[in-house]
């Protein structure tokens, strides 16, 4: 299973999703046969790292993603995972615009696909410090979600 977190910048919400997700899904047994990245719909931050606020709310929860960098989605992404989550509704209205016919990939909504919630996971980039803590509380209840749901799936496939 290859799974793609999506933002604008792919530097604040879906650097944190990866590396927040990445955490979980080892807690949850899955590493094995599970890759994990993001990317942005833009190209701004290509080659940079993740936001230094979202670096750092990461590291006072354990998560190092000092290491990730930004990067733009491209067509190959849409065959090479199997699901691509938008952290926002634009984002996976983007994401949709953006995909081939022949699109390999689920696209959904990052909280929507992983707890039922359909809500955004708000841009903390022009936020202060206690906007990044609230992402990062929305990401790890959805990477904690997303997990169990693909432990199940997993499950359910190899059984």
């Amino acid at each position: 299973m290859r799974v793609l977190f999506v933002c604008l910048g792919n530097i604040c919400r879906s650097p944190l999703a990866e590396g927040v997700f990445r955490a979980e899904a080892a807690r949850a047994g899955l590493s094995d046969g599970l890759s994990i990245n993001s990317a942005g719909t833009g190209n701004w931050h290509a080659g940079e790292a993740p936001d230094a606020r979202a670096i750092a709310v990461a590291a006072r929860n354990g998560i190092d993603i000092s290491g990730q960098r930004a990067r733009q989605i491209s067509r190959d992404d849409f065959h090479a995972f199997d699901l691509i989550l938008g952290m926002d509704h634009k984002n996976v209205q983007a994401l949709t615009r953006m995909a081939a016919f022949d699109n390999k990939a689920t696209i959904d909504l990052f909280l929507g696909h992983a707890t039922g919630k359909t809500r955004d996971v708000a841009d903390p980039y022009y936020g202060a410090e206690a906007d990044f803590e609230a992402v990062y509380c929305d990401i790890k209840a959805g990477a904690a979600a997303l997990a169990a749901v693909l432990a199940g799936k997993l499950s359910r496939d190899s059984g």
